[in-house]
């Protein structure tokens, strides 16, 4: 006879780990689905342009083998080289503003043109450590979907909470990806704050099949009265051709926005430098193939510390299937998760129940749209871990 504690750890899914998004065009984690564009097109025909995407489901076949909350955590934990200490350990605090400045081009991650990550469920987590950095990523509401992510590093002394809101809409040739919300790093042993947005995803069907970040990012820092003003650009909307993955932009303080102090150009894909307007001096400030190439894969190192609710759990069964494409797998198994969450939902709606998320506090203004603060002072260690 089976116990019940026998049962529940055999219903237990096991964790499917994926190699991050990188800019190494051999890498395993740069997936390719089918060049079916004719496809893509045929889902989004009974779409009316300006329409919201963000209950728009993609069969398997177009899925990345991860979720979004993979992707936000991965924009933080997967480098290389460790951009975050250099933000911390800067001698004044033009040198630490620039470091963060080049810290947040480098959670500008490469995406493929025709597959996506899943749209995470309610409650959907993502923990992982490397090194000092703990990360934890929550998905704190379905619709409309919000993401919550706090990382802490207690010997580098930095903290960052990020809230992120993305809205797709269709227009005809193209989906456009606002992702609403704001991201905090915070360096503690200095007193200083940064406050950042995201760039727009933009995913062009025709003429030229593309993906773009495209937009403008402004760095603030409210201690030193330093701003970053950075612009994307992408290629040609009628050839795709062009300033792909460029960044212009420009640093000066908020008590005299007209001078200028260093100007900034390169691509955030390869190199990006800045200019001294004094002297004209340019200095390497990112190096992408020193950054988000050669990533390595995470590992689970506590088989027993992993929660349920946690990404490549959740997901596991699909991404096991895309990989081995077996697709009909991918589908039930894709499938069975939906039917899973609305069935969640009408339960709790017919208890009268409200979600709560676990790790964060949600609330909402319309001035200021999505806020999210963590419930605890620091991220615990995370059974899967990046090696370094």
């Amino acid at each position: 006879m089976v116990t019940v504690e026998e049962e529940t750890e055999r219903n237990k899914k096991q964790a499917v780990l994926t190699a991050p998004l990188s800019i190494d065009k051999d890498s395993e984690g740069n997936y390719r689905a089918p060049n079916l564009l004719h496809r893509i097109l045929s889902l989004l025909s009974s779409v009316r342009a300006g329409s919201d995407l963000t209950r728009f489901q993609l069969p398997p076949l177009f899925n990345l083998p991860k979720s979004q909350l993979q992707c936000y955590g991965e924009s933080v934990y997967s480098t290389r080289t460790d951009l975050l200490s250099k933000c911390a350990n800067g001698e004044s605090s033009t040198d630490r503003f620039i470091s963060v400045v080049a810290w947040s081009i480098s959670t500008t991650r490469p995406l493929m043109f025709g597959v996506a990550p899943y749209n995470p469920i309610l409650g959907e987590t993502h923990h992982v450590s490397r090194g000092n950095l703990n990360v934890i990523v929550e998905q704190v509401s379905h619709h409309p979907p919000v993401s919550a992510l706090h990382a802490t590093d207690e010997k580098a002394n930095i903290q960052m909470i990020w809230c992120h809101n993305p809205v797709p809409k269709f227009y005809g040739t193209y989906v456009e990806t606002e992702v609403h919300g704001k991201r905090e790093l915070k360096l503690l042993s200095k007193g200083e704050t940064y406050i950042m947005n995201s760039p727009k995803l933009v995913i062009g069907f025709l003429p030229v099949p593309r993906v773009d970040w495209l937009g403008n990012v402004t760095i603030k820092c409210e201690e030193t009265g330093l701003v970053a003003e950075l612009n994307y650009k992408g290629g040609s909307i009628l050839t795709g051709r062009g300033n792909n993955k460029s960044i212009k932009g420009k640093i000066f303080n908020s008590s005299s926005p007209s001078t200028i102090i260093f100007e900034i150009s390169g691509h955030w894909d390869r190199i990006v430098t800045l200019k001294d307007v004094a002297n004209g001096k340019q200095t390497v400030i990112y190096n992408a193939k020193e950054t988000i190439s050669g990533l390595k894969t995470p590992i689970l190192k506590n088989s027993e510390g992993i929660w349920q609710s946690e990404s490549t759990v959740v997901w596991g069964d699909v991404s096991q299937a895309i990989l081995s494409k077996s697709w009909d797998k991918a589908k039930e198994a894709k499938t069975g998760i939906e039917v899973k969450e609305r069935e969640a939902v009408k339960e709790r709606e017919k208890k009268g129940e409200k979600w709560v998320p676990k790790h964060f506090y949600l609330s909402y203004s319309k001035e200021n749209g999505w806020h999210c603060s963590p419930i605890h002072n620091k991220v615990l260690p995370a059974p899967i871990t990046v090696p370094l």
